[in-house]
Parts: C-alpha cells; sequence; structure tokens
C-alpha cells in the first residue's frame, strides 16, 4: 500500500475509562481507578444490567458491562449505584469544553458521550508532538474532572481508535502510524476491531479470516463481492486508510436530519405501536421547529421481538410538501406501516427525518392551509408549554395508556433515571 497518496493527519482518540463508573466514584470522592464500583440500570431489580464497572471491579471480579446485578458478589467493598444519566451528560459536556479550550468546537467530533476524536494539528509549536499534546490533554483531564482517560493517535479515525481500543485502553497513550500498522494492529484479532460485530465476525472467520493482517491480505474482489461496499471497507481500513473528514461541523446531522426511537419494555401489537408512532412523531415535530426546519422525507424502522420468525424493515417516504407537522409526520410512518402489512409483535420503533428545508418554504394550499395553519399554531403552544413545565406537561390521551411511553420517558435520559 502506498501511503505517500493519503493523508497524514494528526488524529487522538480520547475515551473515558469506564466513564459512568469513574463518574460515581469521583462524585463519591473515591479513586476511580482503586473503588470497586459498579452502575446498574435499576438497584431494586436482580436481573438489572450493569451499566458499567469500575476497573478495579473488572479485574478483582470480572463484572462488566452486560453483567445482571445478581452476579455482582455479596462483597461490603462492593459500591452498587443506580445509573444517573443527568451527571453522566453534564460530565461529558465538561469533557468537550475541556478540549475545546485546545482547538476550535470543528475540530473535536464527539462520538458518544464518553469518547471524542481530537484533530490537533497546528498545536505541535505551542506543545510539542501529538504524543505530548495527548499527554498534555490526559493531565489536564485528570486534574480538572479527576478522571481517567486512554489515547489512542493516529493518521486518521480509524487508525486512532483501533489503537485507542486495543492499545492505549492497556498503556494509557500510544500511537500508530502507517508504517506501525502492519506490526501493532494486523496481529490483532478481527473480533476486536471497530466496526466488526459477533454477525460480521462469524462471517469472516468462516472465510479463514482471523486476524486484522487476514482481511487486508484477503482479495479485494471477493470482500466486495460478498460484502459489497463494506467489503470494500473493510479492506482499507484494516491496512489503516480512512478518508472521513477529520474538521466537521456539529451542526451539520442537524441539516442532513435526525431520529429518534425506542425499545419497549415489552412486545406490542400493531395497534400499541400506533401510540408510539404518535410520541415519537410529536417529538420529530418539536424538534424540527426548534430548528426553524421541515421535512420531506420520512423513514420509519420496525424491530420485531426475539419471538417473530422475521427480518425487521427502515422503509422511507417522501412527503409531498416538506412538514414540521406531528401529524403529518405520524400519517406517513402509518402509511408505511399498513404498506407492510405487520403482523408479528413488534418490539424497536425508530422514526427518522431527512431532506431538512427551512420552514420558510412550507407553503400552505388553498384547502388543507386552514388546518395545517391551527395545527402548526397548537403544536408551538406545545412547545412553549413542555420548554416552561416539562416534556410531561403536556401529551396526548393515548400516552395515558397502557401503551404509551411518554411519560417514563420524559423522567428520563438515555433510558435511566436523571
Amino acid at each position: 500500500m502506498d501511503y505517500s497518496q493519503f493523508p497524514q493527519h494528526k488524529v487522538l482518540c480520547i475515551d473515558m475509562k469506564s466513564f459512568y463508573a469513574s463518574v460515581e466514584a469521583v462524585n463519591r470522592n473515591l479513586d476511580p481507578l482503586t473503588t470497586l464500583l459498579a452502575v446498574v440500570g435499576d438497584t431494586e431489580r436482580s436481573g438489572s444490567i450493569v451499566l458499567a464497572a469500575s476497573p478495579a471491579l473488572k479485574r478483582e471480579f470480572n463484572i462488566k458491562t452486560g453483567n445482571r446485578l445478581f452476579e455482582i458478589p455479596k462483597d461490603p467493598r462492593i459500591h452498587i449505584v443506580p445509573a444517573r444519566m443527568g451527571l453522566y451528560l453534564e460530565t461529558s459536556m465538561a469533557f468537550t469544553k475541556l478540549l475545546n479550550q485546545y482547538v476550535p468546537i470543528e475540530a473535536i467530533h464527539t462520538y458518544s458521550v464518553d469518547e471524542s476524536f481530537f484533530f490537533c494539528q497546528g498545536l505541535e509549536r505551542t506543545y510539542g508532538s501529538a504524543y505530548d499534546i495527548a499527554k498534555h490533554i490526559q493531565m489536564n483531564i485528570l486534574q480538572q474532572l479527576k478522571l481517567p482517560c486512554a489515547i489512542g493517535i493516529g493518521p486518521n479515525k480509524v487508525v486512532a481508535k483501533m489503537t485507542m481500543d486495543c492499545i492505549s485502553k492497556k498503556v494509557g497513550i500510544a500511537e500508530c502510524r502507517y508504517e506501525d500498522v502492519q506490526r501493532l494492529l494486523w496481529p490483532l484479532p478481527i473480533g476486536d476491531i471497530w466496526g466488526i460485530g459477533s454477525k460480521m465476525k462469524r462471517h469472516l472467520n468462516r472465510l479463514g479470516i482471523m486476524t486484522l493482517g487476514d482481511l487486508a491480505q484477503y482479495p479485494l474482489d471477493i470482500l466486495k463481492r460478498r460484502f459489497g461496499v463494506m467489503g470494500e471497507q473493510l479492506y482499507y481500513h484494516a491496512w489503516g486508510i480512512d478518508l472521513s473528514p477529520v474538521l466537521v461541523d456539529p451542526r451539520e446531522d442537524v441539516r442532513k436530519g435526525f431520529s429518534n426511537g425506542i425499545t419497549l419494555m415489552r412486545d406490542y401489537s400493531k395497534e400499541e405501536a400506533l401510540t408510539v408512532i404518535y410520541e415519537i412523531s410529536d417529538k420529530i415535530a418539536t424538534r424540527l421547529r426548534q430548528i426553524n426546519k421541515a421535512a420531506r422525507t420520512v423513514s420509519l424502522a420496525i424491530g420485531y421481538s426475539k419471538t417473530e420468525e422475521i427480518r425487521g424493515f427502515n422503509h422511507s417516504t417522501t412527503l409531498p410538501e416538506a412538514t414540521n407537522i406531528s401529524k403529518h409526520l405520524s400519517r406517513a410512518c402509518i402509511a408505511i406501516m399498513n404498506k407492510e402489512n405487520i403482523s408479528g409483535l413488534i418490539r424497536t420503533v425508530h422514526i427518522s427525518v431527512t431532506n431538512l428545508v427551512s420552514d420558510e418554504v412550507i407553503q400552505l394550499d388553498l384547502f388543507t392551509g386552514p388546518e395545517d395553519e391551527k395545527l402548526l399554531r397548537l403544536g408551538k403552544a406545545l412547545d412553549g408549554i413542555q420548554s416552561r413545565y416539562g416534556k410531561a406537561s403536556v401529551m396526548r390521551a393515548c400516552s395515558l395508556t397502557e401503551s404509551g411511553t411518554a411519560i417514563s420517558s420524559a423522567q428520563k435520559i438515555g433510558g435511566h433515571t436523571q
């Protein structure tokens, strides 16, 4: 591979170690690295999932994310605490603000609540090499937030991410250049690589691909025939090639579109799922009005219960006119459902809107204009009430039924209590 034709960026991938557990430890004036602590969704339910385990708990008792509460030993040294998503989001924002002290926001790509990409080109004259910059940031995070982190350094996001996941989490900071890819990354098991889930791992293993090096050496034409565009992407990622932009506009995703969805607490019938569609449509319409946008395309994704032997679907429809009215969004989704002829039990509902335009282009025709104008005024009035008094201050009557989710979701952030 001739790396000279590819960009040579300086990208840091920064991951906060055991983020939820570390934040909880710091909040209790405990050492996040030595404290035995688990964050669970519900401390009153023995089957509740462990959302985060401190490094010490992982090391001493092998308790990890995904374990159940009943699997945690009855040891008085172990702190078991409920999730507080509001606190974690607040800390995540403080983390981003800290990074923003070094570079403009366009050079920070927030990948998740506890992980960010950081484009550090141009800081060399102030802080030194990329490794020196990473060391300075790591120390600053520890001093200001009292949180440990791991940092991977690479010429692009993919290499920085793989380095962080597979090397930095063990040593703190690690760097991998293009010329280091074969030595540092190729020996890694294919299942440890970012973007390769358990299903893809099984497919690759059947082809005799066990390591990242095996993937890099596999014939590209066969990978493309077998996996399409994904096969080509995996091949180039195995060589450390990634052409995605390192500078991002955080507002760009909103301009393109956004989504909202829910994994239901139980299986729903088609009729019950309609309530959820109404509720999600309300949320998306509110968001559109807040940013003065309207959507031309609506997508509905339905996931069936594990008891069903049928695959879910994700279908889209383009509206005659752009809209930010909930009624039109829900109608579009219901039309997709009816066309799909749903008969199985439903477990996930997801709605997204794309092809966003300024709400100034919305045109009210002669026949539907008066009704839409009333719906728009009503929507804006409800937006104002919810903004002032909370999301649960006003809602649809159907949200008060057993199939409603609006009340419980209004009390949570990220699916957990605030």
